[in-house]
């Protein structure tokens, strides 16, 4: 017996209703982010305030450097201009103690040995060392003074003193020395 040929309308009734394609669901959209995005925002968030806070704070160091450095060559400036040996002596001590103040608050009153003491806390030679300690006797009694040496000796002192990780050494091992009462 033969089969017959089915007709297009008679195989769809016998096959059921016309039926579409598969329907996707729609692609899932970018906002909100998945956390791990959201984390790794925040790193980069802090990161980058880091690294803004570390480069704001270095150019703020070096500006205070700069200013003080600044002042010294105009104490420098003045005594080539003028020549008073006592004024260029109590402008290098009135740099030597402001800058020394920043990290011991007794740095302005301290005389003889305590101010020697203070000095010291930078890594200099003997001959520099003494050079700075005398600058007191030079500001109020005239007599030879070597401007050059006083001059280079502050700058190295001031350049070494400016730097933070001097003072926080010392000041661990070496408590702040006590002013001395009898020199005021």
């Amino acid at each position: 017996m033969m089969a017959s040929i089915a007709t297009p309308a008679s195989a769809a009734s016998t096959q059921g209703p016309a039926l579409r394609d598969i329907h996707l669901p729609p692609e899932p959209s970018w906002w909100p982010p998945a956390p791990g995005w959201w984390v790794l925002a925040v790193l980069v968030l802090v990161s980058i305030s880091l690294v803004v806070w570390g480069w704001r704070r270095h150019r703020r160091t070096v500006r205070r450097r700069q200013h003080i450095l600044g002042e010294l060559e105009l104490v420098a400036t003045q005594y080539g201009k003028d020549g008073n040996a006592a004024a260029l002596a109590g402008g290098i001590q009135q740099l030597l103690r402001r800058v020394a103040r920043l990290h011991v608050p007794a740095a302005a009153q301290q005389r003889g040995e305590a101010w020697r003491q203070t000095l010291a806390r930078m890594p200099l030679d003997a001959g520099a060392m003494d050079t700075l300690v005398t600058l007191d006797r030079h500001i109020y009694q005239p007599g030879p003074f070597d401007h050059t040496a006083a001059l280079h000796a502050a700058r190295e002192w001031l350049r070494l003193a400016l730097r933070d990780k001097y003072w926080k050494r010392r000041n661990r091992a070496v408590a702040d020395p006590v002013p001395e009462s009898s020199h005021v």
